[in-house]
């Protein structure tokens, strides 16, 4: 189930929203310190992470689908947002060096097609980051914050997902290891509750986050190609070996 673009944008402008893009920027910009000249693509309701790299990247862009709605992004500059199906994602092959995907996996109803969408739209070597909600998370459980709605993940659920869909996780991590009520004090502890919770409390986390790389596989027809071509090779002299000039004369 999508949640509400309203519902959305009204979340991450309160003050716990604003704590969680927070913690959530900090997360992807461990795992992409630097995206210069790269295409950035975000899926989903990614505007509020993909913020800090719009300086950076060469270009950075946003796809929202029509059951959530969709909202104009950056303000006050021209729009870099589109409405598309999450099944059928307006690009051309192999565009994008960097996904996001954020409040998008647990809400499709047609997951596998939008994975295979965002393997079809990233570059070779590229990277795809997914968040999800931790299934074991108190996050899951809060129907007040839009990370209760749809289908959570486990880590473990997500990397076999994510495999099945020809990706190859490298990297897993957690975030979100405060409670989803607002509290002042969090502002200034945040960053030493996430520290200690990745460190020993990794199941807890209210979000699951997996960095993928694409995985390509050769055509299985290729050596037998090559031992085919082989065959044909003439010996010395410029005569064919007899059986392959049986096999010739048979084709």
């Amino acid at each position: 189930m999508w949640v509400d673009v309203l519902d959305l944008r009204d979340f991450y402008a309160a003050p716990l929203g604003r704590l969680v893009r927070r913690v959530l920027r900090q997360r992807l910009r461990a795992l992409w310190p630097d995206t210069s000249g790269l295409r950035v693509l975000g899926v989903g309701f990614a505007t509020p992470l993909l913020s800090q790299f719009q300086d950076e990247a060469e270009r950075v862009v946003a796809v929202m689908p029509p059951v959530q709605g969709v909202m104009h992004w950056p303000v006050d500059q021209p729009g870099r947002v589109t409405l598309a199906d999450d099944g059928a994602l307006p690009f051309a092959d192999r565009l994008f060096d960097r996904i996001v995907l954020v409040h998008a996996l647990e809400s499709s109803a047609h997951f596998r097609d939008l994975l295979r969408e965002c393997w079809r739209v990233l570059a070779d070597g590229g990277r795809l980051v997914v968040i999800v909600p931790n299934r074991r998370g108190l996050w899951a459980r809060i129907e007040s914050t839009p990370f209760a709605h749809g289908r959570p993940y486990s880590m473990t659920q997500l990397t076999r997902t994510l495999r099945d869909t020809f990706f190859a996780p490298v990297e897993k991590s957690t975030a979100l290891f405060f409670p989803p009520v607002w509290w002042p004090l969090f502002t200034s502890w945040t960053l030493g509750i996430e520290r200690v919770g990745r460190r020993l409390f990794p199941t807890i986390a209210g979000v699951n986050v997996v960095e993928a790389t694409k995985q390509i596989y050769a055509a299985p027809t290729q050596a037998a190609n090559v031992r085919r071509l082989k065959d044909y090779v003439l010996a010395p002299g410029g005569t064919a070996p007899a059986r392959t000039a049986s096999r010739i004369q048979q084709e």
